[in-house]
């Protein structure tokens, strides 16, 4: 029988990853197709090939799609018992381990798919007819490496990636995007300005920030700690380890044992790197009996966590295995869960206004099928959430992504979704509500009756990882950073090596450095157009040129970068007047100047 399905885009994609597979093994005899789903913008689909496939040889791979796509049509749907299955896919491994999976011990039957020529196993969700996909509407991308199963330990197979979208406007529009995207990688862009490293000697997914890269890191802790500081967050200090007790009782142990770093001590003791900061901070507001006057009591430290992502999964700053958080939690009555969760929105709202991000809300709630990934009773989970639905509402109404699946194991979530400056979107800051740690940790209150008070736990992330901020912003940005964030944001530019001439730059710098400013003087034996092309190459926001014209009159014309210009004319200025302004500018964050 034929399946009836919405045309959806999904399904397109979905379609095409049967279309890819299909090809490759007509192409390529020998070859094995493993899986392939439809992915975020694409799909992909794995393989085991006689011969490796490369990059080059796409266009060709994606011009025989193109023309086996004219004689596929809808996808028929059959259910067959597991030894018809075992004896179709006797020639694939991997689908034969599928198989056993898919089959169980309850000799379930087995669904195959048919388009064209091609039968593969499947649950479903296909374009109504393949033939109407517009060919023209997808594209093979990039080869790559890829574990059957994500198992190091396995076979290492092709993971071939395509793009489609539902009309060849829409590809074109992401393919300029992705043009775009390359330019501002972050990796590219962290190496020519000099603001971080990797060291093979070091390890992969441990990140080594330079000077002009901690700068950053430095300015936006500062920026959302100051906001904190507001509504009366208190610093602390933890250790970055922790026995293994402190994660059972927490339920991370359970959840994440093989994501950690694990330590034995020389008496046998079972340590890890901490992934996370929480179970510490219980342990302070554990640490002696606390009255509900005391509440809410509001603890931030930003720290690096430790988790053992696998090799294949690490991506600059977006994933690493040391990242650090700007973390904080709030230990709180149910009644003033409200309160608290609105001040840390207020300062999501002015974190990310400050950057230019327009924020949506998606509300993370766990998915009833599945409770198996959640710790805590599902009644309590209703509670909690509709607890959190209501903070939700009186802030954006209806107008938010409904995040089903998307909880933390321990609680709902507040996510803010943020769009870059080329229309990609990241979740960026959260909000999480915690009743399963208060639990496992016996985290109580005093209350005014002289009872114990079950409490509960507030997560609050602005950025959440600093470094995986830093990839979305650096590409936001295009590593043009605003004046008051710039590792260096005054370059003072010497026309000749006169004594005369560096003094003058000298003395400038001196002044600046005393309105806490960050300047530099290049006084290399190189010439001014020179300089000043090294200047823009590092995106310094203000180059100041100084020769003996500016020697004599004290005053100066900077040049400033285009993008945070506002006036066109630009009047000559005192060292004073100018440094002023800077320092204005950079003490209020202002994202433009006013010269």
């Amino acid at each position: 029988m034929s399946e009836k399905n919405d045309n959806n885009i999904a399904g397109i994609r979905h379609s095409l990853a049967h279309l890819l597979a299909a090809t490759v093994i007509e192409m390529y005899p020998g070859a094995k197709n493993a899986i392939g789903p439809a992915i975020e913008d694409g799909f992909y689909q794995d393989f085991e090939t006689p011969a490796p496939i490369t990059d080059e040889d796409l266009p060709k791979i994606e011009a025989r799609m193109r023309e086996k796509l004219k004689t596929w049509g809808v996808f028929e749907r059959k259910e067959v018992s597991a030894d018809e299955a075992r004896e179709q896919f006797a020639w694939n491994p991997y689908k034969l381990e599928l198989i056993e999976d898919f089959a169980g011990d309850n000799a379930k039957t087995i669904t195959f798919y048919t388009s064209g020529d091609f039968i593969d196993l499947c649950k479903g969700g296909h374009a109504d007819d393949a033939s109407l996909i517009n060919p023209e509407s997808f594209k093979l991308t990039k080869v790559s490496g890829a574990y059957w199963r994500g198992d190091q330990s396995r076979q290492q197979l092709q993971r071939i990636y395509g793009v489609a979208f539902a009309t060849p406007k829409e590809l074109r529009s992401y393919l300029t995007m992705l043009e775009e995207a390359k330019k501002r990688d972050h990796r590219k862009l962290g190496q020519e300005l000099d603001l971080f490293v990797f060291s093979d000697l070091i390890g992969p997914g441990l990140p080594l920030f330079t000077p002009r890269g901690t700068v950053l890191r430095r300015q936006l802790d500062a920026f959302v700690q100051e906001m904190r500081d507001e509504y009366g967050y208190q610093e602390v200090s933890i250790p970055h380890i922790t026995k293994k007790d402190a994660y059972i009782a927490s339920g991370h142990w359970k959840k994440f044992e093989h994501e950690l770093f694990k330590i034995e001590t020389r008496e046998g003791h079972e340590f890890a790197m901490k992934p996370m900061n929480c179970p510490h901070h219980t342990q302070i507001y554990a640490a002696r009996s606390r009255s509900y006057k005391e509440l809410p009591i509001r603890y931030r430290e930003t720290t690096t966590c430790y988790r053992d992502e696998q090799t294949g999964e690490l991506s600059g700053l977006s994933r690493v295995r040391a990242f650090a958080q700007d973390d904080a939690h709030v230990f709180a009555r149910t009644g003033q869960v409200e309160e608290e969760a609105l001040k840390i929105w207020d300062i999501i709202n002015r974190f990310y206004g400050a950057f230019g991000f327009d924020l949506k809300v998606r509300f993370s709630t766990h998915d009833p099928a599945n409770m198996e990934a959640y710790s805590g009773d599902p009644k309590d989970w209703e509670a909690t959430e509709a607890q959190l639905l209501s903070i939700v509402k009186s802030k954006v109404g209806d107008n938010y992504i409904d995040g089903v699946g998307e909880a933390a194991f321990y609680g709902p979530k507040i996510d803010f979704m943020g769009k870059d400056a080329i229309g990609r979107e990241h979740q960026v800051a959260t909000i999480q509500l915690d009743f399963n740690q208060p639990e496992g940790f016996d985290l109580t209150c005093v209350n005014e009756e002289g009872e114990r008070e079950r409490i509960v736990m507030v997560h609050a992330a602005i950025m959440g990882s600093i470094d995986r901020f830093l990839s979305v912003y650096i590409e936001h940005c295009a590593g043009k950073f605003p004046v008051w964030l710039a590792p260096e944001q005054v370059r003072i530019v010497t026309v000749n090596q006169e004594d005369a001439t560096v003094q003058f730059a000298e003395d400038m710098r001196q002044k600046a450095k005393e309105l806490g400013l960050r300047v530099t003087v290049d006084n290399d034996n190189e010439s001014v157009g020179k300089k000043i092309r090294s200047a823009e190459l590092m995106k310094v926001p203000y180059t100041v040129v100084v020769g003996e014209k500016e020697v004599q009159t004290g005053e100066l014309s900077p040049r400033i970068r285009k993008d945070i210009e506002v006036n066109t004319d630009h009047p000559s200025l005192t060292i004073n007047e100018f440094l002023k302004t800077v320092a204005n500018e950079t003490k209020s964050r202002v994202s433009k100047t006013s010269l």
